[in-house]
């Protein structure tokens, strides 16, 4: 498949796929952590997929700067999903699969992060 934008990015896609499913599970959060976790998880998902996109229009250099942020951003989540099980707000299968689906977005960034660095080397 050819790549002519960032949305053909699978990457990028995965990473709007992980917004929904935070977001899903944020529903089930109390409402005293609106303006905590849910607050801290919902700016750190969407700047995944953001930062690949922002990134993506740039040159490679900055790409690349933008994929190791969107990289950050991801661990974030990984660590505010952990916290959110920890407290009781997320359990089981809900866990199991954010885990799983943060875990292949990690890989994918990785890889698509250290190509990028190559590039501009």
């Amino acid at each position: 498949m050819e790549i002519k934008t960032y949305r053909d990015l699978v990457v990028w896609q995965q990473g709007i796929a992980l917004v929904k499913n935070v977001y899903e599970a944020l529903k089930k959060f109390p409402k005293s952590e609106t303006f905590g976790l849910i607050s801290q998880l919902r700016r750190a998902v969407i700047s995944v997929p953001s930062n690949i996109a922002e990134g993506y229009g740039r040159g490679r250099k900055d790409y690349a700067r933008f994929l190791s942020i969107a990289l950050g951003s991801l661990y974030e989540v990984q660590t505010q999903i952990e916290i959110a099980k920890e407290l009781g707000f997320i359990e089981g299968q809900q866990y199991k699969q954010l885990l799983e689906k943060t875990s292949e977005m990690e890989r994918m960034l990785s890889k698509l992060h250290r190509v990028i660095r190559q590039r501009t080397s």
